[in-house]
């Protein structure tokens, strides 16, 4: 693990992290999402403004209405009001979504000779993280290739692997559960990587993806839609052993602000992989083959 010995570790407040991750004058998108309310409202606007006093203002006051608060790790291009694919300009950072075992997870990736050190450690909640690397030079197939190949190597969310992904912003209540937690940033780093940097073999299409048996089977190369990738994840997630209903919890939560109905579509989605995994396997652990009642 390549690291910046000079360099002391800090934490950040909100507006410290975000001109930390961008230029004061890029276009960044915030993410509020309010599970009490089930409204989800994205704003586009400049890192400098994101800092600014007025508006961590009305973020502290949304998150005090039960708002998680999120924000987007690649930089939008100007005149875009959307967070898709086409319209990020660049991509600027790697990240991992460590939501199983993060302490050991977070201590792995400091040991790894495999990948640097990590720019952004947020403590999200009790025993899970998210990791941030500075990057530049990668478009976004390499970037995303280099995400899930981490994602698999250090255990991380499978759904935060794509180039739009939005993380928590620190400084503010994590919502997610009943007891709050205010999430926290150490910066670690100022070093800026490069796809050389980092060790892991990348990625792609005919990459291997085996769901836990011993079948071996690959996705096929025409396996590029979100749909087919949410549906992928849950079928790894769940023949690892992982909870069905925690499963559709991280789907209904990545396609909150794309999916009319989230929740549906993520038992949809769910239900649709164990039937998948029941055919095509003799034994199926009893908690996997247990089928989850779809309702709209």
């Amino acid at each position: 693990m390549t690291g910046d010995s000079q360099f002391t570790p800090k934490p950040l407040s909100a507006s410290e992290y975000a001109l930390a991750l961008f230029e004061p004058s890029d276009n960044v998108a915030v993410l509020l999402r309010n599970r009490r309310t089930g409204q989800t409202v994205q704003r586009i606007t400049t890192a400098e403004t994101v800092a600014s006093p007025e508006f961590q203002s009305s973020l502290r006051r949304e998150n005090s209405a039960g708002a998680d608060i999120f924000i987007g790790m690649n930089p939008i291009k100007d005149g875009a009001y959307s967070r898709t694919k086409s319209n990020i300009r660049e991509i600027r950072h790697l990240y991992l979504d460590l939501d199983t075992n993060g302490h050991e997870a977070v201590e792995s990736i400091r040991n790894s000779p495999e990948v640097p050190a990590p720019n952004f450690i947020l403590d999200t909640s009790p025993d899970k993280h998210q990791v941030v690397w500075r990057v530049e030079g990668l478009d976004q197939k390499q970037a995303e290739s280099m995400l899930r190949t981490m994602d698999d190597q250090f255990g991380g969310d499978p759904a935060a692997t794509d180039s739009t992904r939005v993380l928590r912003l620190p400084g503010f209540a994590n919502k997610k559960y009943d007891e709050e937690f205010v999430v926290q940033v150490l910066h670690e780093s100022n070093q800026v990587y490069h796809s050389r940097d980092f060790m892991v073999q990348e990625d792609s299409p005919d990459t291997s993806r085996h769901l836990g048996d011993k079948s071996g089977r690959r996705l096929s190369q025409g396996h590029k839609s979100q749909s087919e990738q949410d549906w992928a994840y849950a079928k790894r997630a769940l023949a690892r052993g992982d909870d069905p209903a925690l499963v559709i919890q991280r789907i209904a939560d990545f396609r909150a602000d794309d999916k009319q109905d989230p929740e549906y579509y993520a038992q949809h989605t769910v239900a649709k992989a164990q039937a998948q995994i029941e055919n095509n396997n003799d034994h199926v652990q009893p908690e996997i083959a247990e089928r989850i009642d779809v309702k709209r």
